[in-house]
């Protein structure tokens, strides 16, 4: 018997590659066509939005605890959530959270360490990039972050939220996301990039970045598949 995952999803296209990566994936463990049960819950990406604009992270956590709730009544087994920068609000409520949850920056910091990185580029929105999430997870396995510059942040930024999450992938993102990453290569002796927002892998990948990348959503996406068929070495 295969368990239940949870999505908590947050924007549409991030939410979209995680579930499509189990489906698709969920063939190599369990047969054709096969993947584990999945049930997602979506709320208006504006619900978050206001309160991460307000620095809100107690109520951004509300949100995803209200998500929580209704995929527990679905019969969901454990939780994931595809979006980097609304982790920071999960300490907030994991306590009260009906389900365990698989935490995306720990999925990403053990693929590094199994990869011998060691030291890492972070890319993703400017709340995620000038939090903690990924320092966090990413010291407790001796692994260094570098963030990019606040300029680069902010375009990086605004490329997420007026682009990327919208479905808009534009030539001139490409060139910038490789920009960024070659500079942080060459400046701050990173040895890869982790793709922090759960769209930027969308556009970005190993064929076209500088650096190796570690992509947030899949690594996510096939732990879920990994911990749904209980074979944690696959």
């Amino acid at each position: 018997m295969t368990q239940h995952i949870g999505i908590v999803g947050c924007s549409a296209e991030g939410a979209a590659l995680c579930y499509q990566t189990i489906c698709v994936e969920g063939a190599a463990l369990l047969g054709p066509h096969a993947h584990p049960e999945v049930s997602m819950h979506t709320p208006s990406l504006a619900d978050y939005m206001t309160h991460i604009y307000e620095d809100d992270w107690r109520g951004v956590g509300e949100v995803m605890l209200a998500s929580a709730n209704k995929l527990a009544k679905t019969g969901a087994d454990f939780l994931v959530c595809p979006d980097n920068t609304i982790h920071q609000a999960l300490p907030f409520i994991e306590a009260r959270s009906p389900l365990p949850w698989l935490h995306i920056a720990g999925c990403v910091a053990e693929e590094a360490s199994r990869r011998g990185f060691r030291r890492l580029a972070l890319t993703g929105t400017r709340w995620l990039v000038e939090s903690e999430v990924y320092p966090e997870k990413l010291s407790a396995m001796g692994l260094e972050c570098v963030r990019p510059t606040a300029e680069e942040r902010e375009e990086i930024n605004r490329i997420i939220m007026d682009e990327l999450v919208c479905g808009v992938f534009k030539p001139e993102a490409i060139a910038t996301f490789r920009r960024v990453i070659q500079r942080m290569r060459e400046h701050d002796g990173c040895d890869a990039v982790i793709l922090g927002c759960t769209e930027i892998p969308l556009i970005m990948n190993d064929v076209n970045s500088p650096l190796p990348t570690l992509d947030s959503t899949r690594l996510l996406a096939r732990a879920a598949l990994r911990r749904a068929t209980g074979r944690q070495n696959a």
